[in-house]
Parts: C-alpha cells; sequence; structure tokens
C-alpha cells in the first residue's frame, strides 16, 4: 500500500499490491453478496461495510496477511462455520498465498 490515505474502498483496493486485488475484490463482493442493503466507507483506515449506521466488517491488506473483522453482528454467520480461518469471537487473517476464507 502507498502512504496516502484513501477514502473510498475502490481507491484502497487501487493501492494495494496488484497480486493482493483480486483477493480484496473477492472478499468485497462476497459482503455485498450477504449484506446487500450495507453500505461501503473507509473506518480506521480500513474497508468497511456499515449497515443501520453501525460498523458491519472491516477488512485490510498487510505487508503478509489479509485482515478480516467482523463485529458482532456479523460474527453469527461464522459461528457454524468450521473452515479453518473462521472464528465466532474476534478477527481472523489469512496469508496472501494461503487459503482465503472464501475458499
Amino acid at each position: 500500500m502507498d502512504d496516502s490515505k484513501p477514502t473510498t474502498i475502490d481507491a484502497y483496493i487501487a493501492a494495494a499490491p496488484e497480486d493482493v486485488r483480486p483477493i480484496l475484490e473477492t472478499i468485497r463482493a462476497t459482503i455485498h453478496e450477504v449484506a446487500p442493503d450495507a453500505t461501503e466507507a473507509i473506518k480506521y483506515g480500513l474497508p468497511t461495510f456499515v449497515q443501520g449506521g453501525k460498523n458491519l466488517i472491516h477488512f485490510g491488506a498487510f505487508k503478509h496477511h489479509i485482515g478480516f473483522y467482523p463485529t458482532p453482528p456479523a460474527r453469527k454467520p461464522f459461528r457454524s462455520s468450521s473452515h479453518p480461518t473462521s472464528t465466532p469471537r474476534g478477527p481472523s487473517s489469512s496469508r496472501w498465498m494461503s487459503r482465503s476464507p472464501m475458499d
């Protein structure tokens, strides 16, 4: 990521390394699919989806991983997930080259 602070998710993804952009786009599309009424924002410097005036999910690219940060209302669907990176209580991360949470 470059040093400028993006103000939209489009700008955030455009500033990410080229090989990471498809992963971020997949996460974004998946969130839109499961939360179609959520709106996009940048909060805490991360792409964020907001629903009902509350933060739903944050995600972002870091040097060696992708972070996925669901807030309490968004964690419910993950409680029964058997994916190795799923967590009902907090953040999850996935190495860029390892299996993504969308697999």
